[in-house]
């Protein structure tokens, strides 16, 4: 087989060839039918264009996409990735657009991962930080300072319930880790109990809460010291330490609509929680988190009425109930303010961050005066969390939010875009799922509806056609198959047109073959029209995979390139 592809990949890429070649390949029946070749000058001409916007990008005459790699590479840690085959070299923003080092402009989908909600450098925040950097940058809490004071009011009164006290930290890491330690301190009990397929952090602490295995290191996700332990009558103490020592983090069955195993069945899922308290714990939990939205699991939305379920049980069993609303606060999903009100409940903590600051290293954590009083057992403190720069940003964004209507906006263009993604999915068989709220969206791509196989090799060849059109979107789920459609909260239903459009676009011009040879392994051709290469109409991209080492090749005018950066020449 590897003396075969060797082979092919040396022939001309022509179309006879290929018929020659493949002619025994059966249709892949996740792909759409391609229609009759035109010139590369027509299907130039039938690419949907980027709406109008009335913004010309400053000259760039910094350091160029290679240099700015090389010294990342060399300067940065290497678990850092980077989206596209060939980095994008991002130098200005300026509200749901992006420019890069040669004024093309890209429509951002993705708000910098679902960071920036009031727009690229918006001028009523800019102005906040501008006018407060001049007057004082920083003060810790050990001083007065009116701007963290009138943040933390305002965010309060976002707040439902009694939730009423704010921390604040510098991400969604930071806040989820404060939250764990405030729920173990409240009630006493060490037992976390999150979803599978969740994400809350990757620090050392919350890795154990984040159900994703890309995003898990085989380390102990928590560490405690085990000292003068030596006798039978200390075995009790020594098993409660290896607790600790493990975590006490445990996973329970994610409800998801889509994938789940019981559907959308709440009651299902909830009684999976109740096992885990009856068979896997001592009967009582320290608390439950959850983000209402899964973000970096794919966009995947809880089961309705889950969450109403599982904080009745979990607060029987002596827990409290934490929402992580890092990527769905602030008015994203446009039907609430927070996602978790989107399932009728109300949490005891609250965390937040991304969103809350427009791209400013901010996060929070609120909770009711009973919880948060816990903390002053000892000293709590932290040295940037709502310094007066951030803080004036934060508040500023809560305006903007009020002033321009946001919530309401994304309730609005949400709608809109999600009906026409829907649409699409009844034209294009590979698109599996179209799901979320308000500009919290996920498309997840599969090459069997039935059996709802992951379509990996095609969401790739797709990513890298949308940036091509101008549209920078994210990825998510285990499998990197659904696209995260999470742009700035300014986005329009021009926008959204365009985005359907390039999606519809793009998926048109592909179309695949599929055989599994002797070996086990699967030979996938996709071919796209390649726009950019006039002379050229035709591009390849050949995978070559197996269960155990997984290959990825692209054509380009100088030779077949896989993801590790090998060139093969032509």
């Amino acid at each position: 087989m590897a003396m075969f592809l060797k082979k092919s990949l040396q022939q001309p890429t022509n179309s006879s060839w290929l018929r020659r070649h493949f002619q025994s390949f059966t249709p892949c029946s996740s792909f759409s039918t391609l229609s009759s070749s035109s010139s590369a000058a027509s299907e130039l001409a039938q690419a949907p264009v980027l709406p109008l916007f009335d913004y010309q990008p400053k000259p760039y005459n910094g350091p160029l996409a290679d240099e700015v790699f090389q010294k990342r590479k060399k300067f940065l840690g290497p678990s850092l990735f980077h989206y596209y085959q060939k980095p994008v070299n991002i130098v200005e923003g300026k509200m749901q657009y992006l420019f890069d080092e040669n004024g093309k402009r890209y429509l951002d989908a993705f708000a910098g991962i679902v960071t920036v909600s009031c727009g690229h450098c918006h001028p009523d925040v800019l102005s906040a930080i501008i006018e407060q950097s001049k007057l004082l940058q920083h003060a810790t809490t050990i001083y007065l300072h009116h701007a963290i004071a009138d943040y933390a009011e305002a965010l309060a009164s976002k707040m439902p319930g009694n939730l009423k006290v704010v921390y604040f930290v510098n991400s969604g890491s930071e806040a989820n880790e404060l939250a764990m330690l405030m729920a173990r301190l409240y009630s006493g009990n060490l037992g976390m109990i999150s979803l599978r397929n969740a994400y809350h952090g990757g620090s050392s602490s919350t890795i154990g809460l984040t159900a994703l295995k890309t995003w898990k290191y085989p380390i102990p996700e928590h560490i405690s010291v085990v000292s003068s332990i030596n006798k039978t009558s200390d075995m009790p103490v020594l098993f409660k330490l290896f607790s600790w020592l493990t975590g006490e983090i445990h996973h329970v069955v994610n409800p998801d609509p889509y994938r789940g195993v019981f559907g959308s069945d709440a009651k299902l899922y909830a009684k999976d929680v109740q096992d885990h308290i009856d068979y896997g714990s001592s009967g009582n939990v320290a608390g439950f988190i959850a983000e209402t939205i899964q973000g970096v699991g794919g966009a995947v939305e809880l089961a309705p009425g889950y969450l109403k379920l599982v904080y009745d049980i979990v607060r029987k069993a002596g827990g409290v109930c934490i929402a992580d609303e890092v990527q769905t606060g602030f008015g994203r999903t446009g039907s609430h303010y927070w996602g978790f009100e989107t399932q009728g409940v109300i949490p005891d903590i609250v965390t937040m961050a991304k969103g809350i600051g427009n791209g400013l290293p901010l996060g929070a954590v609120v909770t009711t005066p009973e919880i948060a009083s816990v903390l002053a057992q000892k000293i709590q403190f932290n040295t940037f969390g709502g310094n007066p720069v951030c803080s004036a940003g934060g508040l500023a964004v809560l305006r903007v939010i009020d002033k321009e209507k946001r919530q309401a906006h994304c309730n609005d263009v949400g709608s809109h875009l999600l009906e026409r993604l829907r649409a699409l999915q009844q034209k294009h068989e590979i698109i599996g799922d179209v799901r979320g709220r308000g500009l919290m969206v996920g498309v997840e791509l599969v090459t069997d509806r039935k059996e709802k196989m992951p379509a990996k090799e095609e969401t790739g060849v797709l990513f890298e056609k949308l940036r091509e059109l101008g549209v920078l979107i994210g990825k998510g789920g285990l499998h990197g198959n659904v696209f995260r459609i999470k742009p700035p909260m300014c986005f329009t239903k021009d926008d959204a047109d365009f985005l359907v459009d390039a999606l519809d676009y793009a998926v048109s011009k592909l179309r695949g073959v599929r055989v599994s040879s002797n070996a086990g392994r699967r030979l996938s051709l996709i071919r796209l029209k390649a726009a950019e290469e006039p002379r050229e109409p035709l591009v390849y991209i050949v995978s070559l995979a197996s269960a155990t080492h997984p290959a990825f090749y692209y054509k380009s005018s100088l030779g077949i390139i896989n993801h590790h950066g090998v060139t093969f020449r032509c």
